[in-house]
């Protein structure tokens, strides 16, 4: 479906949106802006609304049918402090363009989500972590201010010293809490482009559990970040084995000597024929690819001694799919689902092994499965991650899909964990407390500023928050 793009029409005009998923598939009338007050003047004429940034949350989120507010027109950088790392910029800027612009002189976003493509205020709003909160938290933890305009018509600027409990609400918030404005937070200083990484490959669910929780113990002197590729699709001894990736950046003295350090050469897109590989999508072929994917790993599997870790550039590492354009078309026309959840570190075990057995139960296995491990959460009352293991799954969605939801969410419900609303199109309410105990005081903040009801989508209607 159409995402909201630069150089869009200027008429509030009525059309079908979408997540990334590309369902549900509301008729909203979307409206762009470029400036606060913009902002400030659809606000004044509406009963409800929400704003959406670059149509990046995989189901409801940025979703409202009376009127939806791009902010992508509000994309302007508007100061950096190089002694510090700070950058102040408008909420509607993409990530790519912060990396485009900051990586060559040396510095990069502190935590990075899968994709380039999205808005700080996206990141801010899905409280966005990366495959180093074990080490880092997540982006809203780097966040040191953001302008935010509330339902009263107010314009507050929110910090920890200053609208501290806004501003924790409107980290995991998903916009509900206002329309982000603009933010500020710190860079990381880099050496180079390049990432020192290690593959492992591990034989079963357990044995990569236990490398994800070893780094962890390794305090400073572990990889910052780790990501792990969990095959769905192998049974018996294969299910759940797993693909442990992990990084970091590298020194300059680990580059060949006559190499550009920063130098950006990032890799054009690729727009591959979905609909003629759409079929090869399927549990059959995927899970050769599974087998094919696995045994490439095994083969480096640590030796007697020790291998150096490969450099390899940041982009694949951080952003693997952003090199094939549109890839959530691979799925067919009636989308995908992706069901991520987090569980608490002492039941992730058991419960990482319940939701493969509801899969094998349904006969309807991920396609992708990615685990990550999650180190503390944050004073935000909405953010996701929470100290345990996190799990995401990809599914096509079929007839039979929502009933594999149901099960999957069961299971969550269960295991004290919660699931991502930032990627979730499915929850039903009843589950919606329990992974979110502090949703109580959430609301009562939204109502202090006027944005109770005043702003709203698509999945806070469905989970009547």
């Amino acid at each position: 479906m159409q995402d909201a793009s630069r150089g869009g029409t200027e008429q509030p005009a009525r059309q079908p949106l979408a997540g990334w998923g590309r369902r549900p598939v509301l008729d909203c009338r979307l409206v762009p802006l470029h400036t606060a007050e913009d902002a400030q003047q659809q606000l004044a004429g509406a009963n409800t609304l929400i704003a959406r940034g670059n149509g990046r949350a995989y189901g409801d989120a940025a979703l409202n049918e009376t009127l939806t507010l791009s902010t992508l027109g509000m994309d302007r950088m508007q100061r950096f402090d190089a002694a510090t790392g700070l950058l102040s910029c408008e909420a509607g800027i993409l990530l790519a363009d912060i990396i485009a612009t900051f990586a060559p002189r040396g510095w990069f976003p502190p935590v990075v989500p899968g994709t380039r493509f999205v808005t700080v205020g996206g990141m801010i709003a899905a409280d966005v972590h990366g495959k180093n909160h074990h080490c880092d938290g997540s982006f809203g933890s780097h966040v040191q201010s953001l302008v935010l305009l509330t339902g009263d018509g107010e314009v507050r600027r929110c910090s920890r010293t200053e609208n501290v409990a806004l501003f924790h609400a409107t980290q995991g918030g998903m916009g509900l809490t206002g329309i982000i404005l603009a933010a500020t937070f710190r860079l990381t200083r880099i050496e180079t482009a390049f990432l020192e990484t290690e593959t492992t490959a591990t034989q079963n669910l357990a044995e990569a559990m236990s490398l994800f929780e070893a780094e962890q113990a390794a305090g400073e002197d572990a990889w910052p970040y780790s990501v792990a590729w969990l095959d769905c699709l192998g049974s018996g001894s294969r299910r759940g084995r797993c693909v442990l990736s992990r990084g970091r950046f590298a020194p300059a003295a680990a580059l060949p000597s006559r190499s550009a350090p920063l130098e950006a050469a990032a890799a054009r897109p690729l727009r591959p024929p979905w609909e003629v590989l759409a079929p090869f999508l399927r549990q059959g072929p995927m899970r050769q690819f599974n087998h094919l994917h696995y045994a490439l790993a095994a083969r480096q599997r640590p030796q007697s001694k020790p291998k150096s870790p490969a450099l390899a550039r940041f982009e694949p590492f951080f952003f693997p799919l952003d090199r094939l354009r549109s890839w959530n078309l691979a799925y067919g026309a009636r989308g995908f689902v992706q069901h991520q959840s987090v569980l608490p570190q002492a039941a992730s075990g058991a419960g990482i092994a319940a939701l493969l057995r509801e899969m094998e139960k349904a006969g309807r296995h991920a396609l992708l499965a990615v685990l990550k491990l999650f180190g503390a959460g944050s004073d935000a009352p909405m953010s996701f991650p929470m100290p345990g293991f996190t799990l995401a799954l990809d599914f096509p969605m079929r007839r039979e899909t929502p009933a594999l939801l149901d099960a999957l969410d069961a299971v969550v419900h269960d295991h004290g964990g919660r699931v991502y609303l930032a990627k979730d199109a499915h929850l039903a309410p009843h589950r919606l407390r329990q992974g979110y105990p502090r949703l109580d005081d959430f609301r009562a903040v939204r109502a202090e500023v006027g944005s109770d009801g005043k702003f709203a989508s698509a999945l806070s209607r469905r989970l009547g928050l």
